[in-house]
């Protein structure tokens, strides 16, 4: 039940995570409620209105479990436009920086429906660290640019972020700042990228490419239109040996289907592994979970 899940969790940590994830369906009552910690503060997120008592309960019990590490309880309502961050508890909070693996990410509760960070990514983005030592890094959708300050945090040699969001890559920035990494290793194009894939090319060929693209977001990607086309284009900017980090988190398109996208698409990538999620992101069905797949380009 969400409150045991509330009065189990080390609330000492200073790692933000997922402390109830009822979008895994692993508890029918409280399917449409997930709860983040982003320490100090608490995200409920809301996938569909629940009655008023049951949010009482959840912040009083909130309370009972951490009210010397909680500054603020904050509310996201997704169903609701536009989405707002509501103050349950504490004081309001507009940016908030937190550290994973010793790296900082600043978050932002304004307009919008992300803070800047993906936790349940934390896994990805670990591996990427672990492999960009010496490697070139292409991060297509790069949004806030989170992959790209673990893949400098690894050593890599250099990191091309692309989003079709100045404001989104403007963060990506800071975040890379927050961290005093070398800005001359790391490239920032606000553009398109089926219109941009020249300026791609020329920047490459590349060791590591990271695709985290939006499942469905009207003009600038829907998976079953841009993926595919996406997929066929990749291989002109890989070096041998090259690694493709594919990204889906669709809950009604399976493994199966990236799998058989990626082929029908790209023979030539080689399938290596999926990439375990988080254990706070359970699933009743790993189909309806995150993927991330690990590809690789022939030597």
């Amino acid at each position: 039940m969400i409150f045991t899940a509330l009065q189990n969790f080390d609330w000492t940590t200073r790692e933000p995570g997922r402390i109830f994830h009822g979008r895994g369906q692993q508890q029918p009552l409280f399917n449409n409620i997930a709860v983040d910690w982003l320490p100090p503060v608490v995200l409920i997120t809301l996938y569909r209105e629940v009655e008023s008592p049951l949010l009482e309960q959840l912040t009083d019990e909130l309370t009972a479990c951490a009210a010397d590490n909680i500054s603020s309880v904050l509310l996201q309502r997704r169903f609701k436009k536009p989405v707002i961050f509501e103050c349950l508890s504490g004081g309001p909070v507009d940016k908030l920086v937190v550290t994973e693996d010793n790296l900082s990410y600043q978050l932002v509760f304004g307009s919008g429906i992300h803070t800047g960070l993906f936790l349940d990514m934390a896994v990805a983005r670990r591996w990427v660290r672990q492999r960009a030592n010496g490697k070139r890094v292409l991060n297509l959708f790069s949004y806030t640019c989170a992959f790209s300050v673990a893949a400098i945090a690894g050593q890599a040699v250099s990191v091309v972020n692309i989003d079709m969001s100045s404001n989104a890559l403007t963060r990506g920035r800071e975040n890379h700042r927050l961290n005093a990494h070398p800005l001359d290793k790391v490239s920032f194009f606000a553009h398109d990228i089926f219109r941009s894939w020249s300026k791609l090319k020329r920047h490459g060929p590349y060791d590591l490419i990271v695709v985290d693209p939006p499942s469905y977001q009207p003009g600038s990607f829907v998976t079953e239109k841009d993926y595919p086309r996406l997929v066929e284009r990749l291989p002109g900017l890989l070096m041998p040996g090259a690694k493709v980090l594919f990204c889906l988190n669709d809950p009604v398109k399976s493994e199966s289907y990236l799998k058989a996208m990626v082929a029908a698409h790209s023979h030539q990538l080689i399938f290596q592994e999926r990439l375990d999620n988080l254990s706070a992101f359970g699933d009743v069905d790993s189909d309806g979970a995150l993927k991330v797949l690990i590809y690789q380009y022939p030597k």
